[in-house]
Order: C-alpha cells, then structure tokens, then sequence
C-alpha cells in the first residue's frame, strides 16, 4: 500500500485528494491515511490541506524501500529487493539466500554493514546513513571460464548507474573500483559458487558499496586521502534511493546480456578505465614491479609492458595495482 501512495504522489506531483486516492487503489480512507502517516514515520515531507488532500514536498533521505520501489514502477526485479538497516555483510547475506534457492534478480540493500569486505580479504568501511551496501544474486547458465568479464561488466554497469542518477559518470580503476577525481568512490566484490559435479557455475553474488553523502572528514584518516563520495562531487547530498533503483535496473540490463553482449560491455570498461595508459606498479608476493598499463584483455585482464621492455597479462585474482604517484 505505502508503494502504491508513494508513487501516486511523485507521478502527480501536486495535491491528491484522499477520497481519489481511496478510489483508484480501491481502498478505504482510513487505509489511506494509514499510510500517509507510516510514509511520515519514514521520513517523507508530505503535506496535506484541506478540500485539496495530500502533495510529497521532498523525498526521504533515509534509504526506503517504498521509494526504491516506487522508482522502479513496474520492473521485474522491484519484488525482489529487500532494504535492511543494519548487516553484517551484503555479499554474505546473498550467498546464503543464494544458496536457499533465492532467484535471479534478489537484491539486498543495507544502510550499514559491521562485517562489509572488499578483495584480497580486506575490510570495506560501511558506516551509517551516508552510503549504498548493495549484493545481487544472478545465476548465469555457464561455465567459470566464460565469466572472466563478469566483475568489469559490472562495474560498467554500475558506472551508467551513478550516470542516470546523479549526472555524471565515475571512472574505473582496474579492476573493481569506482573514483572521482582520482579518489575511490566505490569498491566492487564479485564471488561465484560452482557445482561440484557440473563444473557450471550454480550462482553469483555481485557486491557493491558506494559513497554517497560523506564529507571529506567522515572518513578515517587513514582512507581520507584517496577516498571521495558523490556529494563531494556534486555539493549537495545524493539521492540515494534513486541511485539504488538504478543499480537495480543496471544489474538486469547486465543480467540480460552478460554472455550475449560481452563485447560491448568490454568496450564500456575499456572507455570507462582511468587506468588504460597510465605508469603503474604491479603489487605481488610484496614486491612492487614499475611499469605502464597498456589495455584490458576481453577476459579482464591487465596487460602490462615493463620497464624492462617486456609485457604480461595480469589477472586481478593475483596482483593488486596502484599508480606510481598515487592511488590511481
């Protein structure tokens, strides 16, 4: 009911009378009113008058499942997304689902994570009321090897997200990070599961937290210097139920075509990666190897031409990269 008030109220845009609402969602006045009062309760400005009915004068800031989904109208997936307060991890909370026999297109959505990870094993800072937490569940009918682009589509995908909702499109830093103007803005966390006896993969779980309203000295200061977040950019806060709604519909326009559009997805990556043709160092066993960032393989790969005039293919299972004078 609160979805169906709340996107009658965006679509009109002015005053709604209570007994037009009860009449179209063929309801009573009473219900209503209800849940007017429970849209209030989280957090949306919506005023009312009298002999004229109900206007929504802003949008919450709290991120809302009603809001997403009143964004997303009529998509496949809106049943689908589940937004929680607080969680220990997204990616964890998909791959259990995942495993219960959740389907295709489950999407969890947290304001903050206590336990959130990031590649490598690191941690990943997921603090309260500023950012997106956002795992994916897909389930596409293929083998490991056919999926190597998986994690770079998708940040592809999550770039044209953040485009749609906020009016500009971040970078990628090879493999899985998303920045603004040099700083990390996002960091992506992709895991597979894979049938013992197939070989095949049985699901994916795509993760993803993005900085949205953070000023610069809500970061710790050990990330404050390469880190940023949308509102940084754009100098007002983000509107973070429009851009999870958009997440959504990116991870199933990626869902849709992910075998059948590799190329394309490649060719996004490739114009959107700020690493492509930049001096780097190549971070492996704890040593650090100089050398310059030449393109991205149609697997993902890096490949590198050394100082010493030789070249590889590295792959972001192994090795992490940083720029020589900087994160990126």
């Amino acid at each position: 009911m609160k979805e169906k008030i709340l996107q009658l109220l965006r679509r009109r845009g002015d005053y709604v009378s209570g007994q037009e609402m009860s009449r179209e969602l063929q309801v009573s006045r009473t219900a209503v009113w209800k849940a007017v009062e429970a849209l209030r309760q989280e957090g949306y400005e919506i005023s009312s008058a009298t002999n004229r009915g109900y206007r929504l004068e802003s949008p919450t800031s709290m991120l809302s499942l009603p809001e997403i989904r009143a964004a997303l109208e009529d998509h496949p997936w809106a049943e689908r997304v589940c937004v929680l307060d607080t969680v220990d991890s997204t990616n964890t909370l998909c791959k259990t689902l995942a495993a219960q026999g959740a389907p295709e297109g489950t999407v969890i959505i947290a304001d903050r994570q206590t336990a959130g990870r990031g590649r490598m094993g690191r941690t990943f800072y997921s603090p309260q009321g500023v950012g997106i937490y956002f795992s994916v569940i897909l389930r596409p009918q293929a083998a490991p090897g056919e999926l190597m682009h998986l994690t770079c589509a998708f940040a592809a995908a999550m770039c044209g997200a953040v485009e749609r909702a906020c009016g500009l499109r971040p970078g990628i830093k090879w493999t899985n990070d998303l920045i603004l103007g040099n700083r990390k803005l996002a960091g992506i966390l992709t895991e597979l599961a894979i049938e013992a006896e197939s070989g095949r993969i049985q699901h994916a779980v795509l993760g993803i937290g993005v900085n949205c309203c953070q000023k610069p000295e809500d970061f710790p200061e050990d990330v404050r210097d390469m880190a940023c977040s949308l509102a940084m950019s754009l100098g007002k806060p983000a509107d973070r139920n429009r851009l999870a709604a958009e997440m959504v519909r990116s991870a199933w326009e990626l869902s849709e075509g992910l075998l059948t559009d590799k190329a394309r997805w490649m060719e996004e990556y490739r114009r959107d990666c700020v690493t492509i043709g930049r001096e780097i160092a190549v971070l492996r066993n704890g040593k650090a190897r100089p050398g310059r960032a030449l393109d991205v393989t149609s697997d993902g790969g890096l490949m590198v031409r050394y100082e010493d005039g030789t070249e590889e293919v590295v792959a972001s299972g192994e090795v992490s990269v940083r720029g020589l004078y900087g994160y990126v």
